[in-house]
């Protein structure tokens, strides 16, 4: 087996998601299919996070396993060897997926020993787009920004934001999945205007459970627009219990921007302690 890391960006507008579904148009199937026409066989993708129906991705990091037929196909294009096999091909899938796609594959590259999309990563980062009445309504930007009315309090989502911050269950603030734990640790969450007047989430963490995101950001929102004090979200985090206090926001918003991986030595390891902590504490 040859084990392929791959850069990838999509709009997540047409999508049902990361996630393969029969039936369902998703980026894992896309992507899937258009390795299978280069490798002459099927090939299942492992991804660091899987974003939810709607969700965009700047920079989404998965890897795929090639036996050594599929690798030979790689190697060898068109009667001749490819001069880097591996990084050739990102190219070949956007030769596939066409001009103007929705998803891309920016980079490809033989993966170091050890690397797992999934379980190797340390953390995760999210960006927010979020246009209130100063920002107004931009049409060109209307496929992954939220627009809500009124205008937010920036200062009092920014601090509510970082009231979150540590190692918690935020159970509050996740969609249930049986059987999957919603302990995280949230590293970073701060709200700041850009240049243009549109708010914007800053939000990384381990990892993150169904929804946490958009959950935290709606919970934001609701302080920004005066519903909830500054405290309130220590709270109702600490409930452990979903809740109508706030709305969970739109996916148009939400942008996957990032993905932290360890130096290469320590890739290892650190699925191997990721694995762990996830049976203890989905069994727990």
């Amino acid at each position: 087996m040859v084990r392929i890391r791959l850069d990838i960006a999509y709009d997540g507008t047409q999508f049902r998601g990361w996630a393969k579904q029969p039936g369902l148009r998703t980026v894992q199937g896309t992507l899937e299919a258009a390795l299978a026409r280069i490798v002459g066989s099927d090939v299942q993708f492992v991804v660091a996070g899987r974003t939810d129906a709607g969700v965009h991705a700047a920079d989404q990091v998965a890897h795929v396993d090639l036996d050594d037929e599929q690798w030979s196909r790689i190697v060898t294009r068109h009667g001749r060897s490819a001069h880097d096999p591996a990084g050739s091909i990102a190219g070949r899938i956007r030769g596939v997926l066409g001009a103007y796609s929705d998803v891309t594959v920016h980079r490809s590259s033989t993966a170091p020993e050890g690397f797992d999309a999934r379980f190797s990563a340390v953390w995760r980062r999210y960006r927010y787009r979020l246009a209130d009445e100063v920002a107004g309504y931009d049409p060109a930007r209307r496929l992954d920004t939220t627009s809500i009315r009124g205008e937010l309090d920036t200062l009092a989502m920014d601090a509510a934001a970082q009231t979150l911050i540590g190692l918690h269950d935020f159970a509050a603030y996740c969609k249930p999945r049986e059987g999957a734990t919603t302990i995280r640790t949230l590293l970073d969450y701060r709200w700041h205007r850009d240049a243009d007047g549109v708010l914007i989430a800053e939000v990384k963490a381990d990892a993150f459970c169904h929804s946490m995101v958009r959950a935290l950001v709606g919970a934001c929102v609701a302080v920004g627009e005066q519903r909830l004090d500054v405290s309130d979200l220590v709270v109702l985090r600490d409930a452990l219990e979903r809740t109508s206090e706030f709305k969970v926001l739109a996916a148009r918003g939400l942008t996957l921007t990032e993905v932290g991986y360890p130096a290469d030595d320590l890739l290892a390891v650190r699925a191997e302690q990721t694995r762990a902590r996830r049976d203890s504490e989905n069994s727990g």
